[in-house]
């Protein structure tokens, strides 16, 4: 379906909605709009002929349906009232969802829809879990424009396994301007928008900053590891469309190691949900999200984020981000219905109406019953965010050694059990007591066993 015509019919839903709200129309202006009804619903049809009744069977953790009086989101919505379909919620649990995903396979039991995670592809396809969904998505039509590249970066022997309406939850460093200031450094966003947030800026700050007074961390944050590795650009696993390779020798990868060995002296292991109150860490590296609570609890502390520092002699900068995507479960027969969320969910992300009123909800302050307020972001804070998310000059890594299986990937807290990638990630950083010394002994010690797993991809 072309984008310009199914948002003709959507805007012309709209328009309906906005009449009909009104009371008082002239005689002249409800039947214009009658009659632009008429028109909608029939172009409607038209375009999603086949899919209306139908129902998608739809197994996660989570329901995209609402739950305790919370309005249906935009997608859902014109799924149902555009495309005239619904979605049925097949409850799973994180840690259980592939296996379910597999009985409900082999057992003919209704399976539709599943949501992509960095597990999934290649081991769910070498698993036949997964059917392309290339039938039903035309990735010339514009719609796609701003996340062909990354469906590609996901492609299995040509397949477009998962579509991506977009990215969420960009790992970013989080920091208080006015601790900057405070410390005569320069602000990192500033020497982002120049082209000269590198690592080598980082760690100065970082090390000054520890060195001036007792109980000082340059960084904290479980993802700081994976947020310097994927910084680089480049996968632990390479794919060139038929074949894997182990990427872990890999120039870049290298520096990062290095990088990692100097902030392990500078990091603090605690756990942190938010940006701490009492000026003791220079940078926290999570998730935009953790913004909206951390602006609460230090109101004067100005903060902002920055993306991971480029690499030297880099020319651009690279992200890890969590992919928004859905897969077409295999033997499902709903592909037509599958493809058609996906489009809502893309329509959603993109059309201005719809990415202004989420704008205008965020920037809304959430208040206790005591009228004091929990989170709240600024416009600028929002803004730089959504850019992230646009992949406005920085790009998402995407590194298919994390759909291996567990031995590549296994999220474990045990060095002995915990996967070969989430160990080059976080190791070292975490000092983790049976783990080599260095990030170069680390990554030598596990090659072996990293080429063992690729090759049986291949």
């Amino acid at each position: 379906m072309k984008l310009k015509r199914l948002l003709t019919i959507l805007l012309a839903i709209a328009a309906l909605g906005s009449a009909a709200a009104c009371n008082g129309d002239k005689d002249s202006e409800k039947s214009e709009s009658v009659s632009e009804e008429s028109t909608a619903e029939t172009s409607a049809a038209e375009e999603t002929s086949g899919i209306e009744g139908q129902t998608v069977y739809w197994l996660s953790d989570y329901d995209l349906n609402p739950d305790g009086g919370n309005d249906r989101s935009i997608a859902l919505t014109l799924f149902e009232d555009v495309y005239g379909a619904e979605i049925e919620w097949i409850p799973t649990t994180e840690d259980k969802k592939y296996e379910d995903l597999e009985k409900r396979i082999l057992g003919g039991e209704p399976v539709d829809m599943f949501p992509y995670d960095p597990s999934a592809l290649p081991q769910g396809t070498a698993k036949n879990l997964f059917q392309p969904l290339d039938d039903y998505i035309d990735f010339n039509d514009e719609l796609w424009s701003g996340t062909k590249e990354l469906a590609d970066k996901l492609a299995i022997n040509g397949n477009h396994y998962a579509v991506p309406a977009g990215i969420t939850n960009p790992v970013c460093l989080i920091y208080s301007r006015k601790m900057m200031k405070d410390e005569k450094f320069d602000d990192p966003y500033e020497l982002y928008k120049k082209g000269e947030w590198t690592y080598d800026k980082m760690l100065e700050m970082m090390e000054s900053f520890v060195d001036g007074g007792d109980s000082r961390y340059g960084c904290a944050g479980a993802w700081v590891g994976q947020g310097i590795m994927q910084s680089t650009g480049q996968p632990f696993v390479n794919y060139d469309g038929t074949k894997f390779t182990n990427n872990m020798d890999s120039k870049e990868l290298s520096e990062a190691g290095k990088i990692i060995d100097k902030v392990s002296d500078l990091y603090d292991d605690l756990w942190y949900s938010r940006f701490p109150t009492d000026e003791s860490l220079l940078f926290l590296g999570i998730a935009p999200w953790a913004l909206a609570e951390s602006n609460a609890e230090n109101p004067d502390a100005d903060l902002f984020m920055v993306p991971f520092p480029k690499m030297s002699g880099q020319d651009e900068y690279y992200m890890s981000a969590d992919i928004s995507a859905k897969m077409l479960a295999a033997n499902s027969d709903k592909g037509e219905a599958v493809a058609a969320y996906i489009k809502c969910e893309r329509i959603a992300a993109t059309e201005e109406k719809y990415t202004e009123a989420a704008k205008k909800q965020a920037l809304e302050p959430v208040k206790d019953f005591d009228g004091t307020v929990t989170k709240t972001l600024t416009e600028e804070q929002y803004d730089f965010w959504q850019e992230m998310i646009n992949c406005e000059n920085i790009t998402p890594v995407i590194d298919l050694g994390c759909g291996m299986g567990n031995v590549m990937y296994g999220e474990t807290l045990n060095y002995d059990t915990r996967g070969i990638i989430n160990n080059l990630y976080n190791a070292i950083i975490a000092g983790y007591s049976d783990a080599p010394s260095t990030w170069e002994e680390l990554r030598d010690s596990l090659k072996k066993t990293a080429d063992t797993e690729i090759e049986k991809y291949n």
